[in-house]
């Protein structure tokens, strides 16, 4: 499936409930969680992931394989024709685990018609675009949270990029040199690309309004600002308040479109995006 015109980008957007919130009313989504490891360490994130009583984005009750992801869209889809979307979303970054590209290659072949999409921290988008289009990807989530690497350098604690650990400013440096130029070839490409940013008080607050000046160059069609859940390293970091992540999105959307019905879904999360139903459908034991 070809990914490079307008009404095709369009298309993706209307039922697409991530990127859309009159679709989020209408259409569901299938995350799919295939992808184990992960190629940075964002100070925020813990990915443990056997607890289906959280709700946060890296949690999954397990880890499947390419055939049981397949499988479960077909049973979800059959039972549920709302669902529109297949992603992969973690638990790890999609984009360094080959089960992510067998996942696609299968869809692609047993679902031509189902849009398909991945969220990502960017790191290997440049060199994965390219694969992900043949595979029939038409939209693509990047986690950008900075666009100053003395910025991002006090977000990561270090980024593994082709064989080597990189911290501090050179790893947030690469990071956001690949970011960059992965989210302008991807748009170049005809996906549809929206743009995660983490707001996290006293650190990145007053940054994230120069995020949206730059995606918006590159033609990002939307951007989420999530506030922090404060996790890992920032464990003990504030919550944002409502006030602040309204008046933040307020000033934003001056510059690209805000996405505002974000729930912060787990990597397994099943079906409309308020009446998730992956607790339901896999619920193990209380941890």
């Amino acid at each position: 499936m070809k990914i490079d015109t307008p009404t095709q980008r369009t298309s993706v957007v209307h039922q697409h409930p991530c990127f859309d919130e009159e679709a989020s009313r209408l259409y569901g989504r299938i995350h799919l969680p295939v992808a184990p490891t992960c190629n940075i360490q964002c100070n925020y994130c813990d990915r443990r992931y056997d607890c289906v009583n959280e709700s946060r984005p890296g949690v999954t009750s397990r880890v499947i394989s390419p055939e049981e992801a397949v499988n479960r869209v077909e049973e979800i889809i059959e039972e549920f024709p709302v669902i529109k979307v297949a992603g992969i979303a973690g638990p790890g970054d999609p984009l360094c685990n080959e089960q992510t590209f067998e996942t696609f290659r299968l869809l692609r072949d047993e679902f031509p018609s189902l849009h398909k999409c991945l969220s990502t921290n960017g790191l290997l988008l440049p060199e994965k675009v390219a694969s992900l289009k043949e595979l029939g990807v038409d939209a693509v989530t990047v986690t950008l949270n900075a666009v100053d690497p003395t910025v991002g350098a006090r977000i990561y604690s270090f980024v593994y990029y082709q064989g080597e650990k990189l911290e501090g400013v050179e790893g947030a440096g690469v990071l956001l040199n690949n970011q960059l130029a992965g989210i302008e070839m991807a748009v170049e490409a005809g996906m549809a690309v929206k743009v995660n940013t983490v707001m996290i008080p006293g650190l990145n607050d007053d940054h994230i309004i120069d995020v949206a000046a730059t995606i918006k160059e590159l033609g990002v069609y939307v951007q989420n600002i999530t506030p922090l859940m404060p996790l890992s390293r920032f464990a003990r970091l504030s919550c944002p308040l409502s006030s602040d992540m309204k008046r933040l999105r307020a000033d934003c959307a001056g510059i690209i479109k805000q996405i505002r019905h974000c729930q912060q879904c787990r990597a397994d999360a099943v079906g409309l995006l308020h009446k998730d139903m992956a607790m339901c459908l896999y619920a193990r034991p209380r941890c």
